[in-house]
């Protein structure tokens, strides 16, 4: 292999072609094995039909050599530009995903075609819509054999999302312990009983016949594939309508998070706001990024700023229906905005074998420009976080920080305080300015009108 080429570590399980980068751009490999379900694909119609509903990534064939004596084809898919992971998604995101996977599968049953694969992974999101990305998916429909994905389907997307609705909405993050799915007799147990008849039919019976067929020698996690009876074509898609039935009647319970409604009860009078979102405009104005990265963004209110500069912006909270609101905005407009929850205290790591079937959040994208505004504070007071190693942090991630220092004697800072002793001597306007200096060149430091705030633009030193 050329020095070149990197091949993306996490397509090693799949025979069907690997995808490769070459001098910074994608590539999927065709092996030879594949090429009869590839012609099928696209001769049939079926990949033209996706086209037109932005249900599967698009891609140019080109004559490139592939990275084995098997590849008979190269590719070179859309790149997204930035992937994310089921468990960083919110109970929309994942419900839209699971969703898509089987319209798509019914879909393709119309082509004579199947989905060989249900996982959340092959499922990212552009524009606000769930796509697709694995292009190789596809394999030739059998008669009268069961749908061999059904049980990573159910692992993948029907348990957290009963989980998420019956028990507690952050329950999709066990995903991180379970790369392949949250195994269906956990799910069960945690389920109690509750999700109906369609928990009942999909999760607890499907587990206890997992259970059943363990006992006779007959264990694996695609067990169905080999054990259940003949599915005829008519009984199929009666099983995957049930599905799409079932998952489109989930709802989130009437919950409410800390930070939910935040900017309703944040102590920014209208003067300070709109000082703020100048101030913020202005400094995206002098960085014009390509890529952006809002750390702490809430609802998004300040992340549609970047937008107005053609950025792409990936807005990430902790709060899971703060990113579920702006979800359901970003996807109602069809912006250019990928909303993520994700800790910033334990972001997403690097997960799967060798720990490289899932990129650290950090790895995956390295942004033009972060925003971090009110945030800060938490950070530092609520996390115990010292500021040379936030700094450090920031440095490593992006090139240019827009950020919002947040005093003290701000009412927000007070009301962290209030319940804990003061042990944060170094949190002063003068302490943030020396640790971010060590990491970064100050390009402008404007008070928030009306305000104790201070917002800085900050770009890495070389």
């Amino acid at each position: 292999m050329n020095s070149d080429v990197v091949r993306e570590y996490s397509s090693f399980r799949d025979p069907s072609g690997h995808v490769f980068e070459k001098d910074g751009v994608l590539y999927r490999e065709v092996s030879a094995d594949y090429m009869p379900q590839y012609r099928r694909l696209m001769d049939s119609g079926l990949y033209a039909e996706l086209q037109k509903h932005q249900a599967l990534v698009a891609h140019e064939e080109t004559g490139l050599d592939g990275l084995t004596e098997n590849a008979a084809l190269v590719i070179r898919p859309e790149r997204i530009p930035l992937i994310s992971y089921p468990y960083e998604w919110t109970f929309g995101q994942l419900k839209d995903a699971a969703l898509l996977t089987l319209k798509l599968h019914r879909r393709a049953m119309r082509h004579e075609m199947i989905l060989k694969d249900a996982s959340a992974y092959n499922i990212q999101f552009l524009r606000g819509r769930p796509l697709l990305i694995d292009t190789l998916s596809f394999d030739f429909y059998q008669d009268a054999t069961p749908w061999g994905a059904y049980g990573q389907f159910c692992r993948h997307f029907l348990a957290p999302l009963l989980l998420m609705a019956e028990v507690d909405l952050n329950l999709n993050k066990m995903l991180r312990l379970y790369i392949d799915g949250i195994p269906l007799d956990l799910a069960a147990a945690l389920l109690k009983g509750r999700g109906g008849f369609f928990a009942r039919q999909h999760i607890v019976w499907h587990a206890g016949s997992i259970a059943k067929h363990a006992e006779d020698g007959k264990a694996g996690k695609e067990w169905i594939q080999q054990a259940a009876r003949p599915l005829s074509k008519k009984a199929h898609l009666s099983m995957i309508e049930g599905l799409i039935a079932g998952i489109e009647r989930l709802r989130l319970p009437n919950v409410q998070t800390e930070w939910d409604n935040y900017y309703a009860n944040s102590n920014y009078t209208k003067e300070a706001e709109s000082s703020k979102c100048a101030l913020v405009r202005q400094f995206l104005a002098q960085v014009m990024p390509k890529t952006v990265w809002d750390l702490g963004a809430n609802d998004g209110t300040y992340s549609k700023l970047a937008l107005e500069f053609g950025a792409h912006v990936a807005a990430m909270d902790i709060d899971p229906l703060a990113v579920e609101r702006n979800y359901s905005y970003v996807k109602r407009e069809g912006l250019t905005m990928l909303p993520l929850v994700q800790d910033l205290t334990n972001p997403s790591p690097g997960i799967g074998f060798f720990n490289k079937e899932r990129t650290p959040l950090h790895e995956r994208q390295k942004p033009d420009c972060i925003m971090a505004l009110a945030l800060i504070h938490h950070l530092a007071i609520s996390n115990n976080l010292p500021l040379d190693m936030l700094a450090a942090w920031f440095a490593q991630i992006g090139r240019s920080l827009i950020i919002e220092f947040v005093p003290k004697e701000d009412s927000q800072v007070q009301i962290l305080l209030a319940t804990r002793p003061d042990i944060f001597p170094g949190y002063t306007k003068e302490g943030f300015e020396t640790a971010f200096s060590r990491y970064f060149i100050c390009r402008k430091a404007m008070p928030v009108e009306d305000s104790c705030r201070t917002l800085y633009l900050w770009e890495v030193r070389e």
